[in-house]
């Protein structure tokens, strides 16, 4: 009867250890992270889209969602002042290390539920750009003062913001369930996304999780940027044709419009 016995308690063992991993998994694997809509085509008649990021999380935990491409450099005309009166191109500003899309949602405020030292760390916010973005200025104040000047051209463009307050939580199963819709907008360059999730406790990131979203060009349009980048001189010809024929077309209905009072 012992030796039944025996083989019954090594059993449970052998289950009980490998059911171990599993829990340990589940314990490092609450925060989620998913985007839809998360491959957007780019044809003659796009005006940018939408996507949405949902998830799960630990109750109680804040959420930081950045939605960035990957960093790259970028080549910026300087206007200034010339002369006290005109406002002229005074040379040209290299930025390195920046993504050209950068948006950020939170639950609240970045400073009331993050730490600098960990904005820094991975890298949300503007403040953090500017730490980590190098460029073809001479002092840190004149860095500071350009790279101000690159956010605001940004967000003009619709490709930098940062919002907080509009994560959407609700709780089901004694889980936190989190969504955001956002207006994809058509400046974006076509290109891979990344979608970061950040749970936040004390200030400090507990967790991330990742999402993606690619940007592609086809039918014509794919076909035009293709021309302009392996046959610049044809891309220029058919641009100038394009350019002289809508302008006809122009000319016939202004004349039609003549003749008919």
């Amino acid at each position: 009867m012992k030796h039944p016995f025996r083989k019954l308690i090594l059993a449970l063992k052998l289950a009980l250890i490998s059911f171990l991993p599993l829990l340990a998994i589940d314990a490092d694997a609450q925060l989620t992270a998913r985007a839809n809509h998360d491959h957007i085509t780019v044809d003659f008649f796009y005006h940018g889209g939408t996507v949405s990021v949902s998830g799960i999380s630990d109750p109680g935990t804040d959420l930081v969602i950045k939605v960035a491409s990957e960093d790259a450099h970028q080549n910026l005309r300087k206007k200034g002042k010339v002369g006290g009166l005109l406002w002229m191109t005074v040379g040209e500003l290299e930025v390195e290390n920046v993504p050209n899309f950068y948006e950020i949602f939170s639950t609240k405020k970045l400073d009331d539920i993050i730490s600098r030292d960990e904005m820094e760390k991975h890298g949300i916010g503007f403040p953090a750009l500017r730490q980590h973005a190098v460029l073809n200025v001479a002092t840190e104040e004149e860095k500071s003062k350009w790279f101000d000047e690159f956010v605001r051209f940004k967000s003009d463009s619709n490709l930098y913001a940062i919002n907080s307050g509009n994560i959407t939580l609700s709780e089901k199963n004694g889980m936190q369930n989190y969504y955001i819709l956002t207006r994809w907008p058509y400046q974006a360059p076509p290109g891979n996304y990344t979608v970061t999730v950040y749970a936040i406790k004390e200030g400090k990131v507990i967790e991330t999780a990742t999402s993606n979203v690619n940007v592609e060009q086809v039918g014509i349009v794919k076909a035009l940027a293709t021309m302009a980048k392996s046959n610049g001189a044809l891309y220029g010809i058919l641009s100038i044709l394009a350019a002289l024929g809508a302008g006809f077309g122009v000319g016939l209905i202004f004349r039609k419009s003549e003749g008919a009072h």
